[in-house]
């Protein structure tokens, strides 16, 4: 019997919890059970040990294992000598949150986790652990180092994080020159085996694995950590690997960091259709909740903007960075009830020329009266954003910041980063952070992509790190096709200051590159159009004010809003043409727009509730193709049952504004 006992007390110990997740393989499964993630050891080998992980979808492999490792400076990596030494069960949350402003009101949050902790075999004194999450939408996993005696300050060399693709996917790669360059350039359309291994790939990275799912590869919560780039691994077919920004002190390294610590989330968005991907919330439901505890004075809206015109005006004998000329642009915005006016670089008074930094900001520059614009833009209810280069911000934001408060400055756009290294990175947070408790917004240009910072610090309404209309006014990349693969790719990261709102189109031959008054390409319904297929809560009217007299599409630019509760994808394919609904209230929205190539697109209008609408319908003229300004305006009833037809020009579009038939009736009594 003592033996017996003393065996029965041994199976016990060896078939403890803890035991029994180290012999499987951690799994957790979408909502729907639709998404798996799949963690395991490899046993064989030179490789045994290594963590690795698959990704399945609908049954079929997405990811292939792919290992999973950290190289840290004077040790060997974690990850290649792994053993699983523990594990929770699978967990599941399913909740709702407002925000102040994004593509859905509340957002909900449904996913299933797990976490497990490893130990490295060659030195049992390293720990560290994964969190895994899956959702209906998308897989995200990040890596925990514990606090503990061999790795006191993480020194990170690289992260080799593998994503192996199960079978060569076409990719649609933003190809950055180094990893101090903005996120401005066009996306390209290539099999993964042309993408050279030299190519630094921004993220996300949109990705086709043909016969199993769309995919993006993006990250989320970067915080003390560097930024994550991909390149093509040459000797493993059909994969990426990450590659993290340099620190500039230490070039050799990417992140020091004391224990405990986490990476940001590596985040793998699935789906079996590209507009699904657009309409995910798995960017800022990866970060944490809201640190501001009252939201209520971040307000999303439309601004009026000196910079693209060259600031021009027709309004102002002199026009220019002056007090005159902010005074029109403000006076524009309160005709129109834009709630902002963004007065750009050259406002402050400065040590060089007007668009280097050395600014001092809390100084106008003589040409500017500060007092007298913001007493102007008080009494036409309009707030205040400025242009800062942030170096100077890094410097002054002490200062300047409660002076702004002071002032009644609604926000900052903060420019000319062009950095995601770890100390850039918690730039961004210093910023955010010291700006939120003088209750101001911020738009970051010149910025890496989104990681979701906005749902834990929602002051950040918006920001750039995307090739914008800026562009006419010195070359011609800025094109229809572009704007639709910015739909697909860059916008699936969060909002995006693209700035539309031009009115003067040209044609692809016709268009010249100038920087007063510039020029587009596309039609003017593809223009106003992406006033919805673009996401951003702050929006510019990038034009200057008389461009817009006379012109029918401000009365839709007047109206569109910035924010909305639901968001659809009606019609998508990639570097073709994309339809957007977005609700705003009682009211929907709709955006199409093409690329070169003219699209004929069936929009049905299934999502409307019952009862009838009132459709204002703008569209491309017959002769948009050669004449892109013109536009047809038609006002329409329809039902839920309606299915319009959108005939999108070479380059066009088509924006529709749709209302209860009832609430116009009602208005039109009403005047």
């Amino acid at each position: 019997m003592k033996s017996l006992r003393f065996a029965t007390a041994f199976l016990a110990v060896l078939l403890s919890p803890a035991m029994l997740a180290a012999q499987t393989s951690p799994v957790v499964s979408s909502p729907d059970g639709q998404l798996q993630i799949r963690f395991s050891i490899s046993g064989n080998g030179s490789a045994a040990g290594q963590l690795l992980y698959d990704v399945s979808y609908r049954g079929k492999p997405v990811f292939k294992q792919s290992p999973l490792e950290l190289d840290i400076q004077n040790q060997s990596p974690l990850g290649t000598n792994a053993e699983i030494i523990s594990a929770t069960p699978v967990s599941s949350v399913d909740e709702t949150y407002a925000v102040p402003a994004g593509k859905s009101n509340p957002v909900r949050n449904h996913y299933n986790a797990i976490t497990f902790e490893l130990r490295d075999t060659a030195q049992f004194e390293r720990k560290f652990s994964v969190e895994a999450r899956a959702y209906d939408d998308g897989i995200a996993f990040r890596y925990g180092i514990p606090e503990q005696s061999a790795i006191r300050v993480l020194r990170l060399t690289e992260e080799r994080t593998q994503f192996q693709f199960s079978k060569e996917p076409t990719t649609y790669p933003l190809i950055l020159q180094s990893f101090r360059t903005p996120y401005e350039d066009q996306y390209h359309m290539l099999p993964l085996s042309n993408i050279h291994p030299a190519w630094l790939v921004g993220m996300p990275l949109l990705a086709e694995v043909p016969g199993i799912a769309w995919v993006a590869i993006t990250e989320a919560d970067i915080e003390n950590y560097a930024g994550m780039y991909l390149q093509r691994d040459e000797h493993h077919e059909n994969t990426l690997v990450a590659q993290l920004s340099p620190r500039v002190d230490e070039p050799g390294i990417s992140v020091v960091n004391e224990t405990p610590m986490h990476s940001p989330w590596r985040v793998m968005m699935v789906a079996d259709n590209p507009g699904r991907l657009i309409a995910s919330n798995i960017v800022i439901n990866l970060n944490p909740p809201s640190a501001i505890a009252d939201t209520s004075w971040i307000k999303p809206g439309k601004a009026a903007w000196d910079w693209w015109s060259g600031s021009y005006a027709e309004g102002v004998e002199k026009p220019g960075m002056n007090t005159a000329t902010m005074k029109d642009y403000i006076a524009f915005a309160s005709r129109n009830a834009f709630r902002y006016m963004l007065i750009d670089a050259g406002w402050a008074a400065h040590t060089v020329g007007p668009s280097a930094s050395d600014a001092y900001l809390t100084q106008p520059q003589p040409d500017i009266n500060m007092q007298e614009i913001l007493d102007f833009a008080k009494s036409k209810n309009v707030r205040v954003w400025l242009w800062a280069h942030w170096s100077d911000i890094d410097r002054q934001m002490d200062e300047a910041f409660p002076l702004y408060e002071k002032w009644g400055i609604a926000g900052v756009k903060i420019d000319i980063m062009n950095r995601d290294d770890q100390w850039m990175v918690d730039f961004y947070r210093r910023v955010v952070k010291k700006a939120a408790e003088h209750h101001l917004m911020v738009d970051f240009h010149g910025a890496f992509k989104p990681d979701g910072l906005r749902r834990t610090y929602p002051n950040l309404i918006t920001r750039e790190s995307v090739l914008g209309m800026e562009y006419n006014k010195w070359s011609a990349e800025d094109d229809p096709d572009h704007h639709v693969m910015v739909a697909f790719a860059r916008m699936l990261a969060g909002p995006l200051d693209y700035t539309p709102g031009a009115m003067r189109q040209a044609t692809r031959a016709q268009f010249e590159a100038r920087d007063v008054r510039p020029e587009v390409m596309g039609t003017r319904a593809h223009q106003t159009a992406l006033y919805v297929v673009f996401e951003s809560p702050l929006a510019m009217v990038s034009d200057y004010p008389e461009a817009y007299n006379g012109q029918k599409e401000l009365d839709f630019i007047r109206e569109v809003p910035t924010s909305w509760e639901e968001t659809r994808v009606l019609n998508a394919k990639v570097g073709d043409y994309v339809t957007i609904a977005r609700r705003h209230d009682a009211e929907w929205y709709v955006g199409s727009i093409a690329g070169w190539h003219a699209a004929d697109l069936d929009i049905s209008l299934n999502f409307l509730g019952t009862g009838q609408y009132m459709a204002d319908i703008y569209s491309d003229a017959p002769d948009a193709s050669e004449n892109p300004t013109h536009t047809t305006l038609e006002h329409k009833l329809v039902t839920k049952n309606t299915v319009l037809k959108a005939k999108l020009a070479s380059g066009g579009g088509q924006a529709i504004r749709i209302r209860p038939a009832s609430a116009v009736e009602a208005g039109a009594k009403k005047h």
